[in-house]
């Protein structure tokens, strides 16, 4: 194939599934006289070439990128006043995308990452807008009159590299309603779509309606989401608009959409988690089923979806946040970039998290999930001796939940997270309040599930902790290392070893505290030689990290391990004291 260089115009029309649905003829001729009357005669006066038309769209080449970018510019201002005497909703709009790129040259049509991205950039556009690749704007700046906005690095989808997005000024949303551009909401945004019946069956509307009719509603239980309500996600039925639209129109920054099928006494459910503003798939899952009781299916099903659906928004936010310059960290990109230093484990990382958080709080004091993580934080750095003031640090954990649940008394993670510090003061029936009202106002919080597996295990029934935290993992398939390392206390406790030593040796970056579990585990399962490896390597990080090192001798040790885990029974202590002397720590 042929290869060159060239300007890529990728346009399409912005509602036309809307526009279709309600006079298909009538847009369908609108559209032929505007190409015909007006966008056919611009691209030849700016020496394009249509390379084809796709239905809504059209992908256009250009020789030279300044003729491009005149082009668009032209078109845009065309198409204004050419619609203006439209009613808004039924008027014609585009979006426009130019890249510059290499592009591969089959017959009349042009394919490669240069035409891809151009793509991508159109669907990033407004409504009346021109989005520009980094490379385009390059060779374009100063050889045409117009202004430009720099809208930072985006991931595009299929696109290995992050791509520098810029709009042109001035021509965005100038034929669209007010109503078409939603203002994004502070904390991460999700629509869910209702999910196709593709049973052929319309009588089996029903269970596709309900399975996606209940995930809105057990999405909106997490309080750190912002969901749509079901009536504005069900405009969409029987349509198929892009992501990007739907984005805009309900200011969403995820799309859920699945389908649904059913056969004699099976099911099969698809689901996926979109990214709006790019059009990537985040996540995407198949489910089968069978039948035996079409209702605790559909339970089953959406406590799924929706426990992943939260665990992979709280992923793709960490990422974003991480890649954001510090100038421009709100107080929520701060609460994110927190939660991803506070996954590396380290002492240091805490403390980044502590000032990140502590920013955070300051300029959102209202941030209930600040002063959730703050809490989390100070308690963590309390349990390993990371810092001097000990007891100021579990104070500070205690106040800063206490803020919290004064601010948002119905969220299910502050509940869980009083219930580990009313756990850590021996207040074992007050914390199992605590757990039960976390439970009772979000049975998908796969965070409260797996803290109250280890509360279980605290009280002295270890086995039925472990059911907790398979259920925890069976809700949250994204688990994060923590889940493995209580769950591995709770194996130990209940004397199987070797389920301990994998989960604990799961763990990637583990906290310190992990390596003395794991010393206890090998001894207790007869592995000495590798017990007291792990334990010199525990004893060597410890004396690097404490605040205060504790010393060589177990009972020196005894705080240390009343923080990490607070057993109710003195029986436990002995029987994790047993491993560590047998690991070769004396008394």
């Amino acid at each position: 194939m042929e290869r060159r260089l060239a300007a890529i115009l990728a346009a399409d029309v912005v509602g036309y599934t809307r526009l279709m649905g309600r006079d298909e003829a009538g847009t369908l001729q609108r559209l032929t006289a505007l190409r015909e009357e007006i966008l056919e005669p611009l691209i030849a006066e700016h020496t394009g070439r249509v390379v084809k038309l796709m239905g809504d769209g059209l992908l256009v080449e250009f020789a030279s990128l300044v003729d491009a970018v005149g082009c668009a510019v032209a078109w845009q201002t065309a198409l204004e006043e050419h619609e203006t005497e439209q009613p808004e909703d039924d008027r014609l709009v585009f979006r426009i995308g130019i890249n510059l790129g290499d592009v591969l040259v089959e017959g009349g049509d042009i394919h490669g990452d240069g035409v891809n991205i151009a793509a991508r950039l159109e669907g990033l556009a407004e409504p009346g807008g021109i989005c520009l690749s980094g490379d385009a704007y390059r060779q374009v700046r100063g050889k045409i009159q117009v202004g430009f906005v720099d809208l930072g690095d985006h991931d595009l989808k299929n696109v290995a590299e992050p791509v520098r997005i810029y709009r042109i000024a001035g021509h965005e949303a100038a034929a669209v309603p007010a109503k078409a551009l939603l203002a994004l909401p502070d904390k991460p945004s999700i629509a869910v779509l209702p999910f196709t019946n593709m049973s052929g069956d319309p009588e089996q509307e029903y269970f596709s309606d309900g399975i996606s009719e209940d995930i809105i509603t057990e999405l909106s239980r997490f309080r750190s989401l912002f969901v749509i309500a079901r009536n504005s996600s069900f405009h969409y039925k029987g349509q198929s608009p892009k992501v990007q639209q739907i984005g805009q129109e309900l200011g969403v920054q995820y799309v859920v959409e699945g389908s649904v099928r059913k056969a004699a006494n099976r099911v099969r459910v698809t689901a996926q988690l979109v990214e709006a503003r790019s059009g990537n798939h985040l996540w995407a899952e198949k489910y089968d089923r069978d039948l035996e009781d079409i209702f605790a299916v559909q339970d089953e099903l959406v406590r799924t979806i929706v426990s992943t659906v939260g665990g992979r928004i709280d992923v793709a936010g960490k990422a974003r946040a991480v890649r954001l310059n510090d100038t421009s960290l709100r107080a929520y990109d701060l609460y994110l970039r927190a939660g991803a230093a506070q996954d590396r484990n380290t002492r240091e990382d805490y403390r980044l998290a502590r000032q990140y958080l502590e920013r955070a709080a300051a300029l959102d004091p209202t941030l209930v999930q600040a002063h959730h993580n703050l809490s989390l934080v100070h308690y963590m750095e309390w349990m390993a001796y990371w810092v001097d003031d000990r007891d100021r640090a579990i104070a500070n954990s205690m106040n800063a939940a206490k803020t919290a649940a004064a601010l948002d008394p119905a969220d299910s993670s502050i509940h869980s997270q009083l219930g580990m510090l009313h756990m850590k003061r021996r207040e074992f029936d007050e914390a199992g309040q605590h757990f039960d009202k976390a439970i009772h106002l979000n049975p998908n919080d796969s965070r409260a599930q797996a803290l109250y597996g280890f509360y279980l295990t605290a009280i002295g029934e270890p086995d039925q902790g472990i059911e907790q935290f398979d259920q925890a993992m069976r809700l949250n398939p994204l688990a994060p290392s923590w889940f493995h390392w209580l769950r591995g206390i709770a194996y130990f406790t209940s004397g199987r070893y070797k389920d301990a030593i994998m989960d604990l040796r799961s763990i990637k970056s583990p906290i310190n505290e992990v390596r003395g579990w794991l010393a206890a585990s090998y001894a207790q399962a007869g592995r000495l030689e590798e017990a007291r490896a792990m334990l010199e390597e525990f004893l060597h990080i410890a004396e690097q990290e404490m605040a205060v090192f504790p010393g060589r001798k177990l009972r020196a040790w005894e705080a240390y391990w009343h923080g990490a885990t607070e057993y109710k029974n003195e029986a436990h202590f002995e029987h994790l004291y047993d491993g560590l002397r047998r690991a070769g720590l004396p008394e």
